[in-house]
């Protein structure tokens, strides 16, 4: 009769591994290719992860996408100048 180690486990944790050098490889994918993730905002637009938007940037997105006023949009834009 043969011995096939440790049986059961021995798939068992063959299929652990594979699966942990899978999301290595993901992982690493990651992390040496930034510009390819994408992060979510919290109004649902989706902005590269690699560039972070400033203060003004985000104020003329909401102005653009109609959340601001005219009004509210200059005073807020005058209060980033200072």
């Amino acid at each position: 009769m043969m011995a096939f180690g440790f049986g059961g486990f021995g798939m068992l944790f063959m299929l652990l591994f594979w699966i942990l050098v899978a999301g290595l490889v993901v992982w690493a994918l990651a992390q040496f290719l930034p510009g390819v993730t994408q992060r979510t905002t919290t109004s649902g637009a989706i902005t590269s992860g690699s560039r972070q938007d400033s203060a003004l940037d985000v104020l003329r997105q909401r102005y653009a996408r109609g959340e601001l006023s005219k009004a509210e949009y200059d005073d807020m834009r005058r209060e980033l100048a200072i």
